[in-house]
């Protein structure tokens, strides 16, 4: 009789699918805006949240969330996309990357930590 560990030896298990496939193995991917417009998270959440449209340089087309306060982005700009999912709005996986190409970070005087969340530049002494 064959043992249980004897015949997980041979079992090949299958890969576990990626979260983030559009990006395709990549930590970023460049991508042009096809759309930008708000929309309201799910049920006990209440806001308005910024979201984009995007064409990755993959040729797929991808929800993506504009995080920070404000942007200037409209059809065209050009951001970069990284993976992290926003809980409280479906269908949305990715992120842009704040002060990078189009998306630039947002004046913030007081900001010494958390700068590469919103893309804050070193503040000069």
């Amino acid at each position: 009789m064959v043992t249980f560990n004897q015949l997980m030896k041979g079992r090949v298990r299958p890969n576990k699918k990626s979260r983030s496939s559009r990006l395709e193995r990549c930590p970023h991917r460049k991508g042009v805006c096809v759309k930008v417009y708000t929309t309201k998270p799910k049920k006990p959440n209440s806001a308005i949240r910024k979201v984009a449209k995007v064409r990755l340089t993959t040729g797929t087309k991808t929800l993506i969330y504009l995080p920070g306060q404000g942007h200037a982005l409209q059809q065209h700009s050009v951001v970069l996309v990284r993976g992290g999912r926003v809980p409280d709005l479906p269908g949305i996986q990715y992120h842009a990357v704040r002060g990078k190409y189009d998306f630039g970070f947002k004046e913030s005087f007081d900001r010494k930590t958390n700068r590469s969340k919103y893309g804050t530049p070193k503040p000069t002494k």
